[in-house]
């Protein structure tokens, strides 16, 4: 499975942006992943192939996490962005033979580069 994230960019506080992610391969699981500066990565949300959804606290109501199977694309819709929204953004995949278990604390197999998501107040 490859992902390759795409949309990152620049944004003023309150702002919206959403990015996409290219998927070749199968997986029945994908997650939406951020890492700030000198931190590790945190989970933002999560898909499974039935369009179940599962979203960490510090982004819910804010970020949507959707998918279209037929373009093998995954989305994060980003809304009333904030400067602590800065961070590098990861797509992510699990591995189709882990089968359906899909969850915010779940291992993810493959991953994009990341694409940078700048808020400035």
């Amino acid at each position: 499975v490859q992902v390759v994230e795409s949309g990152g960019g620049s944004v003023q506080a309150g702002g919206s942006l959403r990015l996409s992610c290219g998927v070749s391969g199968l997986s029945k699981c994908m997650g939406w992943f951020r890492r700030f500066p000198g931190q590790d990565r945190e989970v933002i949300a999560v898909i499974d192939s039935m369009g179940g959804t599962a979203y960490a606290d510090s982004t819910k109501g804010r970020f949507t996490i959707s998918s279209d199977n037929a373009k093998s694309t995954l989305y994060l819709e980003m809304e009333n962005l904030e400067p602590e929204d800065t961070a590098i953004y990861y797509c992510a995949a699990r591995a189709e033979e882990r089968g359906f278990f899909c969850g915010l604390r779940y291992v993810f197999d493959f991953w994009g580069q990341g694409t940078q998501v700048t808020v400035s107040s």
